[in-house]
């Protein structure tokens, strides 16, 4: 697949790009780029935002500075949105990313990433050009950059070949084989450590049982989430 990051801090993914699930997605033929707005702003001294209407604190993206990246790197008019690419804008107040969500864009063969910075996007930019208002939960960051890196690792690590053991991927946590539970508990040596024992049953080698108890305990981690959720 394809991902396309649109930020102003093209380096602060140089340490994404180096860990090594995602470098056995790029040897496998995947693409992930950045692409920085001050390249193809028209504006003078590389400018890329302005006060917004109305009056108030920070600054805030331009359209015509976002409508200009997007037609340089796909050469058309960016609110015709480019067929079979989902464009994503980053934003505190969008879908929040979850299990399903990155499923959905797994399946895709190419994802803009916006990164918002200061207040944000002009508001047509996201109508127009963005078929998707994406957040990482109700909180503020400085920018769209850590949530692109959140959604480009949990989309690689989905993609067969990407973790080298394809069964890395599928009994992990929300994950259909848990039922959408987290992840059970994990121990590993020593079975004793200071007063700290592992549970008898995983040293049993009957796996029979040590898996009813992994689906048991994933249960009850998702039982007890649900209860602090309110749900």
């Amino acid at each position: 697949m394809n991902l396309d990051v649109f930020t102003l801090f093209p380096d602060s993914f140089e340490w994404f790009l180096g860990q090594h699930h995602v470098r056995n997605a790029l040897q496998l033929g995947h693409q992930v780029e950045c692409v920085d707005y001050r390249d193809s702003t028209t504006l003078s001294g590389r400018q890329v935002d302005d006060a917004p209407f109305g009056g108030g604190a920070g600054m805030v993206l331009r359209v015509d500075v976002i409508e200009a990246a997007l037609r340089d790197r796909y050469g058309i008019d960016p609110a015709n949105r480019a067929p079979g690419r989902r464009v994503i804008a980053l934003t505190p107040g969008g879908r929040v990313l979850d299990e399903d969500l990155v499923n959905e864009l797994a399946a895709e063969e190419s994802v803009t990433l916006l990164c918002g910075r200061y207040e944000g996007f002009d508001e047509r930019a996201i109508d127009n050009f963005c078929t998707d208002r994406v957040s990482l939960g109700r909180f503020v960051l400085a920018g769209g950059e850590i949530p692109a890196m959140a959604i480009c690792d949990a989309v690689l690590r989905k993609l067969p070949g990407v973790l080298g053991d394809e069964h890395s991927a599928v009994e992990e946590s929300f994950s259909e084989a848990l039922d959408g539970a987290p992840e059970y508990p994990h121990y590993t040596r020593p079975a004793v450590w200071r007063d700290w024992a592992v549970p008898e049953v995983l040293l049993s080698g009957d796996h029979g049982r040590i898996e009813e108890w992994r689906m048991a305990q994933s249960q009850a981690r998702g039982a007890a989430q649900n209860a602090q959720e309110g749900g």
